[in-house]
């Protein structure tokens, strides 16, 4: 399908040297660059960027996720470290701390998680931080970890309507897991706020939304992102539909409506794109 005259934003390389440059000296890994963001110049210009740590090799295969898949390397020791210098040196103020899903590790990679959260805790200014976490299998102990540190918010993303699970996410995610790792989120640690974020243009209806806005809501989430999937390459799922500007705002009105406190809408809103906005 050929983009509609409103997805005509461009990656300048030269907004995104200085970031690029200091990211390869430290050897760190964002999800702008991994899963080929339409939004990664526009971020590397204003100094913001979402890490990904446990590498850049994920265990499971999502149509829809540019990052690479296979088997990955062992947790790197000095990693955490590192994304506090990163974090100094760009002067961030809000940071988003992802990860691949990592089904070899016993906890999923959520002491490495708990591990940078502190890390970042010794930071001299102040820092919120985001986790925007993979399922851990809904392991509730992993999933106590990464709330014991006590991030500012924590993320996990639906991505899509349950009946396109099976298309758009065949190995090892499950819609239903998904809400329960919400859930139990909720229940340890019921002072941090619980983020979701989904795309459109997958082939989902509109009612089907409206049914995992209110499923979220269910759930405790009370923050929310929904952007356009773009396939990062024609071996990825194919784009169904691109949704009108108009529609997101539609979109945002049921969610809010629905009972969310914070809800960016928008054909390139990704999940961690400006994310200090929630905070605010």
């Amino acid at each position: 399908m050929k983009k509609p005259e409103w997805l005509n934003k461009k990656i300048s390389l030269r907004d995104c040297s200085q970031v690029k440059n200091l990211l390869k000296d430290l050897r760190l890994h964002t999800v702008c660059e991994e899963a080929l963001c339409p939004n990664m110049g526009e971020c590397f210009n204003k100094s913001q960027a979402t890490f990904i740590i446990l590498g850049a090799i994920c265990t499971r295969s999502c149509r829809f996720c540019g990052v690479a898949k296979g088997r990955p390397l062992a947790p790197d020791a000095d990693e955490p470290r590192r994304i506090v210098e990163a974090v100094q040196k760009m002067g961030l103020k809000h940071v988003v701390i992802t990860s691949v899903t990592r089904d070899d590790l016993i906890d999923g990679g959520a002491s490495v998680f708990a591990e940078t959260i502190l890390r970042l805790r010794s930071v001299p200014r102040k820092v919120s931080i985001e986790t925007l976490i993979p399922d851990f299998n809904a392991d509730e102990k992993s999933l106590g970890a990464l709330a014991q540190a006590n991030p500012d918010i924590i993320a996990h993303n639906m991505e899509t309507v349950p009946r396109l699970y099976k298309d758009i996410r065949p190995q090892g995610a499950e819609y239903r897991r998904s809400l329960e790792v919400l859930n139990m989120l909720k229940r340890i640690a019921p002072g941090i706020p619980l983020k979701s974020g989904i795309m459109l243009g997958l082939g989902e209806k509109k009612d089907e939304v409206f049914s995992v806005f209110g499923d979220l809501i269910k759930a405790g989430c009370s923050l929310l992102s929904i952007g356009q999937y773009l396939a990062p390459s024609n071996k990825h799922f194919p784009v169904q539909q691109y949704v009108r500007p108009e529609a997101f705002q539609e979109y945002k009105d049921e969610a809010i409506r629905r009972g969310f406190a914070f809800v960016k809408s928008g054909p390139y809103v990704r999940s961690s794109y400006a994310a200090y906005e929630y905070m605010q």
